[in-house]
This record gives C-alpha cells, sequence and structure tokens, in this order.
C-alpha cells in the first residue's frame, strides 16, 4: 500500500513530538519533510536520523514555512499536519486555505494519539496564551508539593533550537547543565527560575523516554506547559492559566480553548492589573466553555531590589521575548515595574536595533516601549546586547524571568524585575491541590 506522503507544519517542539508518538514508527504515512516557523534559525537543519527511527534513515528535512506551496506541489505531498500553536483562528483556517488550494488535505491532531500516560501522578499547568503566568504557577505548585513532603520533578514543553540529537533528553539541575546543553535565552528563562529554587527539570525531543527518566526521582511530575500547547502527557490534574489582559483570547485562539475546556482548574491570572469588566468577561467564558472547573483568582505582582534605581529615570524596559512577540502582548512585568515603581520615561529601543533585532520590530510591529529578549543563537545574544548598550537611558529594566547579566554584559545597570504568583481569596490552589492527593 502507498504510503500518504505527510508534511509537519511546525516550529521545533510540538511538531516533533507529534512526528515521534504518531508518524514514526507507522508506515501508512511518509513525512516528507518539517515545516518551521515562529523561531529563527530552524529553518535549515535535519532532524536526524538518530531520532527519526528506521522508516527515516537520511532524517528528514526541515524547510521555511513560507515555502508551503511550493514544498507541498514539489513533493507530492496529501496531508499537512498544522504543530505548532498560539495561533488566532483565523490563522488556523488561513492555513488551511493554503493547503487545500495546494491541494492537501488538513489535519489537527488531538489528544488522544499525542498524550503519553506516565506511571506518576500527572499535574499539567497550561495556558490559554502565551505569557498568561504558566511558569510563577508551576513555581508555586511545586512549593506546594514540596510542602507536602512530594518529591517533584518538573518537565518543560521543548525548545530545541540547537543539536536536536544531542537534545534527546536533557536533565537540569544547576546553571552548568545550562552551558552544557547551550541554552538560549528562552530556555534559561524557563529553566534558571526552577534552578533557582533547586527544583530538577527535564526538557529536550523525545518526551516518552524523557518522562521515563523523571519517574525515575519523582512522586509527582508536573507538565510545565508552554506556548498554550496542549500536555504531551495525560494529566490527572489539569490546570489552565487565563489572561485578562487580553479577554476573549481563552476562546479564540489554537488550542488555548482545548486546554480550557480539558481544565479541572482555571486561574484567572493578572486580576491586580487588569480592568474589572475584562476579569468579568473572562470568567463568563470559561463558566460557558468549561461549567464544571474550579476557578480562582490571582496575582502576579512585581518586585525590585532597589525601586530608587528606577525612580525619575530613562528606562529601557527588555521584557520576555515569546510573550511581546508571537504572545502578542505589548508589555510584560518590566514595563508594570517601571511605571509602577515611578520611571520617568520609557525610551524606544527602534532606532537603535540592529541585525536581527531590527528584523523582529519589524516583524512584531506592535512593539513600541520594549525591547524583547531575542536570543536564540550566539549572534543574535550579541546583537540584542549590542542594542541595550547603544540605547542612551539610565538604566535597563529586565522583565525576563533570568538574570540577563549570565549572557550578555551591559555597559548600564540592570535591574532584575521578580514577580511570583499571589493567590487571592477562595477557592485556593493549596486546598484543591491536597484535595487532588487526597
Amino acid at each position: 500500500m502507498d504510503r500518504t506522503k505527510v508534511l509537519i507544519l511546525g516550529a521545533a517542539g510540538r511538531d516533533f513530538h507529534n512526528f515521534n508518538v504518531f508518524f514514526r514508527k507507522n508506515d501508512r504515512y511518509e513525512v516528507v519533510a518539517f515545516t518551521a516557523t515562529q523561531i529563527p534559525g530552524i529553518d535549515d537543519k535535519t532532524y536526524p536520523p538518530e531520532l527519526s527511527g528506521e522508516l527515516y534513515p537520511k532524517g528528514i528535512e526541515i524547510l521555511p514555512e513560507d515555502d508551503l506551496e511550493e514544498i507541498i506541489r514539489e513533493r507530492g505531498v496529501e496531508l499537512c499536519v498544522l504543530s505548532y500553536s498560539d495561533l488566532a483562528y483565523d490563522t488556523v483556517m488561513h492555513m488551511c486555505s493554503r493547503v487545500n488550494a495546494a491541494g492537501a488535505d488538513y489535519m489537527l491532531m488531538g489528544t488522544r494519539n499525542t498524550m503519553i500516560k506516565s506511571t506518576k501522578p500527572m499535574i499539567a499547568i497550561c495556558a490559554s496564551r502565551t505569557g498568561c503566568g504558566k511558569s510563577q504557577t508551576s513555581r508555586y505548585i511545586v512549593e506546594l508539593l514540596r510542602d507536602m513532603g512530594k518529591k517533584v520533578v518538573s518537565i518543560r514543553h521543548p525548545m530545541p533550537y540547537g543539536d536536536l540529537a544531542a537534545q534527546k533528553v536533557q536533565r537540569y539541575a544547576d546553571y552548568a547543565d545550562l552551558d552544557k546543553y547551550k541554552c538560549t535565552i528562552e530556555e534559561r528563562e524557563e529553566y534558571e527560575p526552577h534552578i533557582d529554587r533547586g527544583s530538577i527539570i527535564y526538557a529536550g525531543v523525545d518526551y516518552e523516554a524523557i518522562v521515563r527518566e523523571a519517574e525515575k526521582e519523582a512522586d509527582v511530575i508536573l507538565w510545565d506547559g508552554g506556548n498554550n500547547d496542549t500536555p504531551f502527557y495525560h494529566p490527572d490534574l489539569m490546570i489552565t492559566v487565563v489572561d485578562p489582559l487580553r479577554p476573549g483570547d481563552e476562546i479564540s485562539y489554537y488550542p488555548g480553548e482545548t486546554n480550557v475546556r480539558m481544565s479541572d482548574i482555571v486561574i484567572i491570572n493578572k486580576i491586580d492589573t487588569a480592568y474589572p469588566e475584562d476579569i468579568e468577561e473572562v470568567r463568563a467564558n470559561v463558566r460557558r466553555i468549561k461549567p464544571d472547573a474550579t476557578i480562582i483568582d490571582a496575582a502576579s505582582p512585581v518586585t525590585v531590589d532597589d525601586p530608587e534605581m528606577i525612580r525619575g529615570k530613562r528606562v529601557l524596559v527588555v521584557e520576555d521575548g515569546p510573550t511581546v512577540t508571537h504572545g502578542g502582548m505589548g508589555f510584560g512585568a518590566g514595563y508594570v515595574a517601571a511605571t509602577k515603581f515611578g520611571a520617568a520615561e520609557m525610551i524606544d529601543a527602534r532606532p537603535y536595533a540592529i541585525g536581527t533585532i531590527k528584523d523582529t520590530y519589524e516583524k512584531y510591529n506592535h512593539l513600541e516601549d520594549v525591547l524583547p529578549a531575542m536570543g536564540y543563537s550566539d549572534k543574535q545574544v550579541k546583537e540584542l546586547e549590542d542594542t541595550i548598550n547603544s540605547v542612551d537611558c539610565d538604566v535597563v529594566v529586565t522583565g525576563t524571568p533570568i538574570d540577563i547579566s549570565r549572557v550578555l554584559k551591559a555597559n548600564k545597570p540592570v535591574i532584575r524585575v521578580s514577580y511570583d504568583l499571589e493567590v487571592i481569596g477562595k477557592p485556593d490552589l493549596k486546598t484543591e491541590i491536597e484535595r487532588f492527593f487526597q
């Protein structure tokens, strides 16, 4: 029987996972290529034979999504599988139209064929959009579980932008591991906060192999989701974070609405900075599509060590990259802190941007008063450093979850913003987590 020719549309994460769990050993399909988007510099690689399996002894090409129609025609593609996330519904269907017009079928994979079952209790933290507050929620729950005497191991949604074969299974326990795996800024933003708390976190490419390693040292596993993707593992408790700063996105983004509909608990975060009417809109949407979910209110208050370093100063705000790029936010924790602590002026970094940083501003033209912390390669980190050092300002306020001075050298003071989840009122997470284990 002829194998169906498949093109997997991705962004170096969900695409590889869908291949590994469904297509890798499936002789009914022939995956002719992956396409790449969202993440710069990954569209000229190959998914290596060490990971692609016996059906693909030469590996699988990764090609630019911009060439989608040409790839479909030249390679006889019959089926395109959308395998990345944080997409508005109209974007999902525009992609479908491109695929259909080129002659191929279009597929969205469900959870039954993509979730792996763990032998340990699995708590999943997901979101309706990038930048809702998954990371601080994960840290909060890790502390709750440790206080209960549980040994917790976290598994992070993938960000494999380097040597894919070497990144099959990664275990992070200290800062040396970040250098060992040559982590990008985005990876450090997710791993460093766990390391700071003495917590172990796994990531990589092959999530079947990853969970089997994590199970060896855990009482409970926490899925620290990313990019509003659905969990790679079957959750025993599903928690989804939603964002009232972007009301309506919880029912209009793929697959964020899926996460809300799967949830046992929905956390409405950032209620300290959102308008009351937007909070109530989000609450009503959640109650309508998932009426049996427990809804918990929370805030993410920002703090800095020395507010006087900001007050009255001309400030460059550097924000978590994914949140303000494909996450669509115009600002993040850095901007909130600069405003809260009395900055005199936010300096626009666009006139100073060079190289790929300038390209990022052109692609995400909603950004004005913040600089996204892009750092997917050594070259891009250097361009970020040069941009920061060229800006005429008094101080840099950084809202990324990492100590950015570990990866670049700034020629002006850098103030790091901290933010943690603060649960407000009842019901509360502690009670719900205790009920889960009871």
